[in-house]
């Protein structure tokens, strides 16, 4: 495949893959503020407590196979069959465990009412199985424009669902209504636009091969999932369900641009770095212009977040949620490095190298999980604070092993992302300021903020030659010619 070919599949993969990624960011952010105004803080901290546990069994369903059938190069209907299979039976005995384990998780959090729910928010794990495959094939084929339609459709029947459910007075249950049709209806398009079926055929040795790649993906996937979601589980035992609600919330909103951003450009990169995983020079190429593209839009993001937070919540969510502000700042501070982390470990584990990433990511975790347990003792800001600083600590751990193959050092990466740094912050201070001493309405003035701060960032970005912003100018103009 020639490196125009890589570079138009490429641009026209993440273009698509941010129309389905802030789409359905979109969708279900407009949800979310809907929901919010009818449900209390209590009922989105019931969900949160259950999701954790939605999340680890996924990735068990999972198992890594989805990464190591993107990363083998020639995969044969064979392994997929096997593996559709397996993803099935998997998370048929993952609802049931979960289903007879439900009483005692909703005793151990004292919530009665978390028993009922899990009963029938597990159904996911089954819905879920039955397109991983499909999913996974046209992630492989970079048809990322398929894929936009499917998740857009879907997240938009789901959340008309669970807010009518709301509006009907089904309180914590639209939640779960939501998230049931949503999987439902992916699930359906994906096998209605698919030109997949599996083979009536299980190979044992497809799963040991697939399995000695992704074992090890798998293992990242499950620390990877525990570390992101063990303070909801810590918040929802020491610390009253609202507490959680507030939290969850927080975390819903500083998760937007982080998983829309940073998800659209990993789920973009990681099959374009396997099919050039053997020429380490293009390999750091495309590593450093991924870093640069994604501190140039991450950064100014999370500076401007934290400076209009107590407005911004205060408009979507009403005076009922402002106690997640200060939540919402101190997730944010810590979202400039986990922006960076996927970018990084997506070069370790498209080299092939996943025994060596688990190994460093377990050392690491089992850290994290330490300051996360000292943090905890000084209330839920403390914990939060030991969340930021092991995620500093793991973008560091992230950045050396990337290294090992690229030769793109930490130090070349701070270099590289220091002008996007700087230039944020100090613009997040001027506005800061300016917001300060503006004496009008406060959503006046928060939109004064939001202008003033994009029109200096991208007007400075242009004066200053910061070399993100002009390649991204290139982007659009490539897509556009690739449209007409």
């Amino acid at each position: 495949m020639s490196k125009k070919t890589i570079k138009q599949q490429t641009i026209s993969g993440m273009l698509w893959s941010s129309i389905q990624r802030f789409g359905s960011m979109g969708i279900s952010f407009i949800a979310n503020l809907i929901l919010a105004r009818i449900l209390s803080p209590e009922d989105f901290g019931c969900i949160g407590i259950l999701t954790v546990f939605i999340a680890i069994a996924g990735i068990f369903v999972d198992s890594g196979f989805g990464a190591a059938l993107i990363q083998k190069k020639n995969p044969s209907q064979e392994d997929y069959s096997t593996i559709f299979y397996l993803n099935l039976t998997i998370s048929v005995i993952l609802y049931l465990i979960l289903f007879y384990c439900a009483p005692a998780i909703a005793r151990f959090y004292e919530i009665p009412s978390l028993s009922n729910l899990l009963k029938v928010l597990s159904i996911i794990l089954f819905l879920n199985s039955f397109s991983i495959i499909q999913d996974n094939q046209l992630r492989k084929q970079l048809n990322f424009r398929l894929l936009s339609i499917v998740y857009l459709v879907s997240a938009i029947i789901g959340a008309v669902c669970g807010i009518a459910s709301a509006y009907l007075g089904y309180g914590v249950w639209s939640l779960v209504i939501n998230g049931l049709v949503n999987a439902f209806f992916r699930s359906v398009l994906l096998w209605g636009f698919s030109k997949w079926y599996p083979l009536f055929v299980f190979s044992k040795q497809s799963m040991k091969e697939l399995f000695a790649f992704g074992g090890f993906i798998f293992a990242n996937s499950l620390v990877y999932t525990l570390r992101n979601n063990i303070q909801a589980l810590i918040i929802g035992k020491l610390f009253l369900s609202r507490d959680l609600g507030f939290y969850v919330q927080a975390r819903k909103l500083e998760e937007i641009p982080t998983n829309s951003i940073s998800g659209i450009i990993q789920q973009v990169t990681f099959p374009v770095y396997s099919k050039i995983q053997d020429d380490k020079e293009k390999l750091k190429f495309a590593q450093q212009k991924s870093v640069k593209s994604l501190a140039y839009i991450c950064f100014p993001i999370y500076v401007l977040l934290i400076v209009i937070a107590n407005s911004l919540f205060e408009l979507l969510f009403t005076t009922k949620w402002l106690e997640s502000v200060p939540y919402f700042q101190i997730l944010c501070i810590g979202a400039f490095a986990y922006s960076l982390l996927n970018v990084n470990a997506s070069i370790v584990t498209a080299s092939g190298k996943s025994a060596l990433f688990f190994k460093w990511n377990l050392i690491t975790s089992i850290l994290i999980f330490i300051l996360i347990g000292i943090g905890s003792f000084f209330g839920i800001k403390g914990l939060l604070y030991a969340t930021v600083l092991g995620a500093w600590f793991l973008y560091y751990i992230n950045v050396w092993l990337a290294s090992m193959y690229t030769k793109y050092t930490f130090l070349e990466q701070l270099k590289d992302l220091f002008p996007m740094l700087a230039l944020s912050i100090i613009i997040g201070v001027a506005t800061w300021f300016l917001g300060k001493y503006l004496s009008i309405n406060y959503i006046i003035v928060l939109f004064i903020q939001i202008i003033i701060f994009v029109t200096s960032y991208l007007g400075l970005s242009y004066f200053l030659k910061i070399e993100a912003f002009f390649s991204f100018l290139s982007i659009i103009k490539d897509f556009i010619k690739q449209s007409k």
